[in-house]
């Protein structure tokens, strides 16, 4: 019998609060540091899902959409918005928040795929979802949704069968230039 899990069971929250060696060379808290602490926290939450080692496969989405100020607490929520046979797509959303004031700002929104691993470093399979909420209704369809287009970019794109004089068309409103070696 194949086994199901709630989302609940393995969602993971972490705060934690953003110091000046966290900071880039304009102050704000760097990109790098959240991808960081991002993959931390999708491993936590697909391992837990699926109760064993997991590893990042690719990271699907990350939208920067509010600066992070030092001083501010970040608070990071990650739950399982689809899984495959292996594989588990890792919603992941960022906040920060004035401490002085409480005022709260939605920083990032980002997207893991993991892929469940055992001792030996074989794919296995992980539970699937018990969706009880529209919202986690729409999640799992995005995610479908999101994994077609993808598939549908690499295949269409793929260096063996790419023609340029095929795609040439959309660049002409863009800002590039073709100059070719004879």
């Amino acid at each position: 019998m194949e086994k199901f899990k709630n989302i609940k069971e393995s969602q993971v929250v972490i705060s934690e609060l953003m110091l000046p060696s966290h900071s880039n060379f304009n102050g704000k808290i760097h990109g790098g540091y959240i991808l960081s602490l991002l993959d931390q926290i999708a491993f936590a939450c697909a391992s837990k899902h699926s109760a064993t080692y997991c590893v990042t496969a690719s990271v699907d989405t990350v939208d920067f959409l509010k600066p992070i100020e030092i001083g501010e607490l970040v608070t990071m929520k990650a739950s399982v918005n689809y899984v495959g046979t292996s594989s588990m797509v890792i919603g992941i959303r960022v906040e920060a928040e004035n401490i002085q004031t409480g005022a709260k700002k939605h920083c990032n929104s980002s997207y893991f795929t993991m892929v469940a691993k055992d001792d030996k470093g074989n794919s296995v399979p992980v539970p699937g979802l018990i969706l009880k909420t529209n919202d986690q209704i729409r999640r799992f369809a995005k995610s479908i949704k999101r994994k077609s287009m993808k598939m549908n970019r690499i295949q269409e794109f793929h260096e063996t069968d790419f023609s340029s004089e095929k795609y040439l068309h959309i660049l002409e409103d863009h800002k590039a230039k073709i100059e070719r070696n004879s």
